[in-house]
């Protein structure tokens, strides 16, 4: 079973996101700020993150640097979570070493879609 850790500091959205990852057949490891998902990936096995990029503590762009120089997780798929969608962000979240960028509210049927084009997994 594919292993996805979620950053999210809203717990309506951070339920959610895992009861649709669960769903959809994968673990999942939960994070309410960036610091405690740096904290929980050192810990795990991680096949993919999904990181807020507005969180207390450590914002997502501070977390993806911090991943980035983990050997573990330089290649590891990191997927941005944003309510703030300006123009420019997609672009500056993927120069960061991001690997994807959805903007909130997520479309859940892309989630899905977006998940299983990086990692597979899942149920079919």
């Amino acid at each position: 079973m594919k292993r996805i850790l979620v950053a999210e500091d809203r717990p309506g959205s951070l339920e959610l996101i895992r009861t649709v990852l669960e769903s959809a057949g994968y673990e999942v490891i939960e994070a309410t700020d960036g610091q405690e998902a740096v904290e929980k990936a050192s810990g795990s096995s991680v096949d993919l993150f999904l990181l807020d990029l507005q969180m207390p503590k450590v914002d997502g762009f501070g977390v993806v640097a911090q991943l980035r120089k983990d050997p573990r997780f330089a290649s590891t798929p990191i997927v941005a979570l944003t309510a703030s969608a300006m123009h420019g962000d997609r672009e500056r979240a993927l120069a960061a070493g991001f690997s994807s960028y959805i903007a909130k509210p997520v479309d859940l049927a892309a989630l899905r879609s977006e998940l299983k084009r990086l990692i597979g997994g899942g149920h079919p």
